[in-house]
Parts: C-alpha cells; structure tokens; sequence
C-alpha cells in the first residue's frame, strides 16, 4: 500500500512547478499526502529545536512549520553551495579538478608536505585531500591521522581544510568572490525571496590558515529553492541555470558510509546509511530489505551543524528544507536522529 502511495506522489503531476515570487501550495490530498498525518509531525515539531520545516512535491508546498523568512546561518550546507557553483565554470572549462594544491595557488602558513603537493582540487572537493591542517577545526581535526600519513586520495577524512580551500581555489579560478557568484549564478536566477549579499560573511581562519570560512546566510524557503534545482537537474523553467547532468554528478556515491571519517561523525549522521558524495552526503543503502526501489533511493542531502538540512528524495519528488537557528543563546539543534524521525513522519504521511 505503502509503495502505491509514492508512486501515487511521484505521478500526481506531470512536471515540477517553479515558484515565482512566492511558492505555489496544493493540498496534501491531492499529491498522496495525508493533511492529518502532517499535522500529527506539526505537533511533534513544537516539542523539538525546528526553526523552520518546508516540504514540497515537484515544487509544490505541501507543509511548511515555523518562519520560513528567518535568515541565519546555515553553517556546512556551504559546502553543498560551493559544489552547485563550480558546475558553469566547469561545464565552461575553467574548471580543471585534477589541478594541484600547488598549481592552484593554495600553499598555506605551514607548508606542503612532500605527500600533499599531490592533492587535487578533486580530493578537495570530496574531502580527500590527506592535508591535516590545524585549522580544520577542533572537533574533527582532533581525530585526524597526523601530517603526511595518508596519501592524497586514499582516506576521506571530513574537516574543514579542505572545504575552506576548496572556496579560495573557487575564488582564483573563476576570478569571482563566492558571495558575489551565490547571487547572480543562484540567488537572482532562482528568485530568492530572502536573498542579501551584504548578509554573507567571511570568517578568517587566522592565524592557522590563509582559507577563511566562507559563510552563508539564508532562509529555509530559498534552501528549499536550491533543492528544487538538484532535482530539477539544473532546470528552472525554460532555463538551465547549472549544467544538466551536474546535480547527479555532484550527488554520486564516492565515500561509503562505512569509510567516514571521523568515527564521531560518521555516528552523528546516523541513523540512516549516509556516505559523501562532491560536498553533498549521499544515500548509500536501500531502507527495506532487499527491495531496490524506495523512498531512500538516490537521495543526497546537504547537511549543517545543530540542523541545517536541505534533503532530495528523488524518488518522491519531493524536497525538505529544515532550519534551526543555532547562533541563538544556548545553541539548540535538532539532532541527525530527531531530523530522521522528522524524515520518516513525511515520508508515513504518504496515503490515508
């Protein structure tokens, strides 16, 4: 029954409905959905952290919880961001990611060693650099093998030299600031109604790295835009505003879950079997036995400390964007597990 209610979900429309100035709504009913069940998560939503929840299918707003206006900081789903940038200057090619760390301009206050010089900007971009800086920060670059012991390419450790680099090598390549190509290659293209350029913040990483953290601000309802372009495969109306073929790209499988590293985050994302893809965490194993179809099947997700997420099921066309506003006093979160039981709420919430 379960399966018929996704299927019925996936074919209700026909094509995904971009939002203009403002998001299109329908009901629930009309999609699968169940307009009870959803106010059953809207409930178990004033119990948690949730800022802000917008769901929809093929761009169509089904639920929405919370101020969905708020911009804040949505800390790692950067990273995610940056990977969506790279792919018109790639597709123009500007972009070559076999470059190395040297030949991109990238030395840092500690040198090279020997072993890194060989890193690439893909190793970057898939966090498999084998560069330990301190900077990385402290939590994950705490449980980091030490300087020059893995070779570039080998062992995915998550931290954010890598990320931070990967931005400066953003900047040098295409001649552009990230903030400044976030609003005119997504930002304008998109319509982003809660959009400001001047609300983007560098933070430096001084005195351990010359790659400062390129920090962004955004709403849950323009997150929620950035996910209905992945599934869009780069579309939006009769405009290809990223490469065709980049958002599957950018979400293909490179580290399977059980290769994470640190051990510490590769617990945080669980429950659920997540690996990393190109800045982007992607499914790495079907929910239901040995069925390959599923709601889980080929979904990625950008992912952000304290409850930043903006998550693509595919297979349902449908589309997640979750908020917390961490940088309040007392730092609350939504954990990987209250976000996956928010996950599997609107997933259930398929049917009668």
């Amino acid at each position: 029954m379960r399966l018929a209610c996704l299927l019925i979900s996936v074919s209700a429309f026909a094509q995904i409905v971009y939002p203009q100035k403002d998001w299109q709504r329908t009901k629930p009913e009309d999609v699968g959905y169940s307009s009870a069940k959803l106010e059953v998560l809207r409930a178990w939503l004033k119990t948690q952290k949730t800022t802000a929840l917008h769901v929809s299918v093929q761009g169509r707003v089904i639920f929405e919880y919370g101020d969905v206006a708020l911009v804040s900081k949505v800390a790692s789903i950067r990273k995610s961001v940056l990977a969506m940038l790279f792919g018109n200057y790639y597709q123009a090619g500007k972009v070559d990611v076999t470059k190395t760390v040297e030949e991109l301009g990238l030395q840092d206050v500690e040198p090279f060693l020997a072993i890194e010089r060989n890193a690439t900007l893909l190793h970057l971009l898939t966090a498999r650099s084998g560069i330990y800086h301190a900077s990385g920060n402290e939590e994950l670059t705490s449980s980091s093998p030490r300087r020059g012991a893995q070779a570039p390419g080998t062992y995915m450790q998550y931290q954010n030299w890598d990320f931070n680099a990967a931005g400066t090598a953003f900047e040098k390549i295409t001649g552009k600031g990230i903030f400044a190509a976030l609003e005119t290659d997504l930002a304008k293209p998109l319509g982003m109604q809660d959009f400001d350029v001047k609300k983007q913040k560098k933070n430096s990483s001084m005195p351990d790295s010359v790659h400062p953290e390129y920090a962004m601000y955004l709403s849950t309802r323009d997150m929620a835009r950035l996910g209905l372009l992945m599934l869009a495969d780069g579309a939006w109306g009769e405009k290809q505003v990223m490469p065709k073929g980049w958002s599957g790209r950018i979400t293909t499988l490179v580290t399977p879950h059980q290769e994470m590293h640190p051990v510490p985050l590769s617990l945080r994302t669980r429950p659920g079997l997540w690996g990393y893809g190109t800045l982007w965490w992607v499914w790495d194993a079907p929910v239901w036995g040995n069925i390959v179809t599923g709601p889980y099947q080929g979904a990625y997700s950008a992912m952000g400390a304290f409850g930043q997420y903006i998550t693509v099921l595919p297979a349902m066309n449908v589309v997640i964007a979750h908020k917390v506003d961490y940088e309040k006093d007392g730092t609350p979160q939504v954990t990987p597990s209250e976000f996956h039981t928010i996950l599997q709420m609107i997933i259930d919430s398929t049917g009668n």
